[in-house]
Parts: C-alpha cells; structure tokens; sequence
C-alpha cells in the first residue's frame, strides 16, 4: 500500500468526513426536489399540499437534531469506558467504528434534508410536482431513519463493552498479520541479518520525534531506482524514532541533486505520528491484546476471566502467524533493491504473553493458560517460532515460581510441565524410530 492510499485511508475513518458527505447529500436532495420539476414532463397524480409536507419536515428536522445529540453523548460514554475498563489505546478503533459514523452520519443528514427543505419550501420554489418529489424523498428518508435506529439499538448494546473492544482489536491485529504473512519483508528482499548491510551504506536518519505508522515500500524503490543502489531498512513499523535515528542505510551515491532528492524522497516514504497505528503493525496489536488482560488483572478490576479470554485470542493470532508465514509457496519480491527484516518471533512473543505473565504470576488458572497455550504454540510453526514460545513459557514459569504462596499450585504447574516434557521425549523417540525404520 502506498503511502498516499494510506493517507486516504486514514482520511476516511473520520467522522467529519464521513458526516460532512452525507450532509450534503441531504440538502442535495431537498434542493433537487425544487430544480427536478421542470424537467419531469408528464403530470404527477395527486395533490400534495405545502402544509402537509412541512409538518413531516418540521418532525425529522426537530427528532433528528435530538438523537444526534443523545447518540454523541452515549458515544462519548463508550469512548470512556473504553479507555477505563479496556486500555486507552483501544479507543482508536472505536473512534473508527463505521456503524457508529453512519449513524451519526444519517441522523446529520437528515437532520439537515429536513432543514433545507422547510426553507425552500417557505420561499415557495415548489410547485404542485416538486412538493410530491419532496413528500416522495421524505418518505424515502423516513424509512432510512427507521432502518438506521434498529440497526443503533442493537449496535448500542455492545459498543464500548470489554468483550466487543476485545474483538476489535483482535480483529485489527489479525489484518495486520495477514499483511505480513502474505508478503514476509512488505514486497521487498528478506534481510536476515544486520551484518548484511554493506560496511560503506551511508545512514539516512530523521529529524522528528514519533513512531512509525507507515512505511511506502515503493516509494523506496523509486530512490532506490533513481540512485541506482540498494535500500537497507534500519527500523521497522511501530519503532520509537528520534533525530537522527537512522531509517535506512543506502548502497548508492547520495551526492549531488539527486541524491538529495533521493534523501527527501526515502524520508517522505515513512509516515511518522505521535501514536502507533494498527493498520501495518501486528506487534502493536498484540501489544494492546496484552495490555487489556494486564487491565483485568490489576487489583482494582480483579477479573481473571478476561485475561484468560485475551490469552485465548493471542493464542489464536499466534496461531495463524505460525501457521502462515513459514509457507512453502514462493513469495513473490516486488522490489528486490529494498532490504527488509522480517518480524522477530521472539518479539511477537514478548508483546503478547509478557505483561500477562507479569501480572498474573500469583493466579494459578492465568499460569495454566498460559504454559497450555504456548506448548500449544510450540508444537506449530518454524523451529524459531517454536523455540520463542519455549522461552516465554520458561520466562513466565520462572515468575510463577517466584509468586505463587500455595505449594500446591506450584507442584500443579510444575507437573504440567513435566507432563509435556513427557510427551516431548515420547515424541522425539518415535520420530527417531521412525527414521531408523525408514
């Protein structure tokens, strides 16, 4: 995706936008009534009287205005018991919540249908055909309303619930995934390791304070092009970035004229904001799974059942990142002059089980998920995908052992750990056998 798609992208998640087109579309229809008429040649039946179109107005212009206003208020009460009751960082894509902006949209724009219309009507700019146009969009209007408010009241009834933001997020972290399981380095050259940069790659950093939310591979290899070199990715989406923190290391001229529009071009392909943004960033979606279980776990909100729900979802997108990125099908490299690092599987690990196994070291049932789910994690995937789930799993035992008052929960953890040590062993030795067999 590029970063001008993006942009747009993110353009059309605000709700002023989307507002602002369908409010125009309200009072495009209550003046089209008026201008329409001359143009229908054939007589209408029926007479539609001034007063009898103006009282319908008169009650969607006065309720629409009403339920606007009650609708942001209740929008505003979710927003907060979001970042309450959820983490703060999940408000975004509540904010960006299309069911919630259409209706909010529908409300405006009949609110404003109803508005226009009563004044063009008052100016007597309708003639017998127009008022029937106008009484025929009203009705139209009127069912859409209904549609809208049936659809309001049962969107209202989950939104800004724990379990419903819970999905969202495990949602927006599944698409992210995707990107990256369906193309590994973005469309670039896998850079597998750093000492793979060329020793004379000339580093060029930034001058601003922020995260990455986006980076136009294509972008980069139009420089690349352009200077006829190679492109080395030094940071990755979601990473923290300060002046002059290196973005990329460039095997190429950057000398002269184009070199500086070489330089001006790689720093306009990265999109940094003051916050991280889901779209391209799996780690920060993880992240935030991680941060709603840590939330449930603190003394003043005290509900386990949550946690164990999040380690289910982590377990899940884990799951298919595993499953997914080790494929044996060729990926195609669209831009082999650019240089990416693949997401580490350790970092992916460390994002989605450490602040749950921090938090929840003193609680038996959240350790048991725990060491379950990643021995179920250890037993998919690519051997270094196996090896990072091994290693929280050590990692959160080892916190285990340091909080847990009751001998018992300790004897408990510590025999299911022995049981799969077992059942590791018993599988090895029949994969031995097997080979000695063959």
């Amino acid at each position: 995706m590029s970063r001008w798609e993006w942009l747009l992208r993110q353009l059309t998640r605000r709700l002023w936008i989307r507002a602002s087109f369908i409010g125009a579309i309200g009072v495009f229809a209550a003046i089209l009534a008026a201008v329409v008429e001359r143009y229908i040649p054939w007589t209408l039946p029926g007479d539609i009287g001034a007063d009898a179109v103006e009282g319908i107005l008169d009650i969607i212009a006065s309720s629409m205005l009403a339920v606007t206003t009650f609708s942001l208020s209740v929008m505003t009460s979710a927003y907060g018991s979001a970042t309450s009751n959820v983490t703060p960082r999940a408000t975004k894509l509540l904010i960006e919540d299309r069911v919630t902006q259409n209706v909010l949209s529908t409300f405006l724009g009949s609110f404003l249908f109803g508005i226009v219309g009563i004044v063009v009507l008052k100016t007597g700019a309708y003639g017998d055909r127009g008022r029937t146009i106008l009484f025929l969009v009203t009705i139209g209007v009127i069912v859409l309303i209904v549609v809208t408010l049936l659809r309001w009241i049962d969107h209202l009834t989950r939104l800004g619930r724990v379990g419903e933001t819970t999905d969202r997020v495990e949602r927006a972290a599944r698409s992210a995934l995707a990107i990256w399981i369906a193309q590994p380095t973005l469309g670039g050259a896998p850079l597998s390791d750093a000492g793979d940069i060329p020793h004379d790659a000339a580093p060029v950093t930034t001058d601003q304070i922020g995260y990455v939310q986006h980076i136009d591979i294509g972008a980069l290899a139009d420089a690349a092009d352009d200077i006829d070199g190679d492109i080395f990715l030094a940071t990755s989406v979601g990473a923290f970035l300060y002046p002059e923190t290196p973005l990329v290391f460039v095997a190429g001229s950057l000398e002269g004229e184009k070199g500086g529009e070489a330089i001006a071009a790689i720093r306009g392909a990265f999109s940094i904001g003051a916050e991280r943004s889901f779209d391209q960033d799996p780690r920060f979606g993880l992240a935030v799974m991680s941060e709603i279980a840590s939330r449930a776990l603190s003394p003043a909100t005290n509900d386990p059942g949550t946690a164990i729900d999040v380690i289910g979802r982590t377990t899940r997108l884990l799951a298919l990142w595993g499953e997914g990125k080790d494929r044996p099908e060729e990926i195609e490299i669209q831009f082999p002059r650019v240089h990416v690092a693949p997401l580490d599987d350790a970092d992916l690990f460390e994002d989605a089980f450490m602040l749950v196994a921090r938090d929840g070291a003193g609680l038996i049932e959240v350790q048991l998920r725990i060491r379950k789910a990643l021995f179920a994690l250890a037993a998919i995937g690519s051997e270094a995908f196996r090896r990072a789930a091994l290693a929280q799993a050590e990692l959160a035992l080892a916190r285990a052992e340091h909080s847990l008052a009751l001998e018992a929960d300790r004897a408990r953890l510590a025999g299911l750990i022995a049981g799969r040590r077992l059942e590791t062993h018993a599988g090895q030795d029949a994969e031995r056998r097997g080979e000695e067999v063959r």
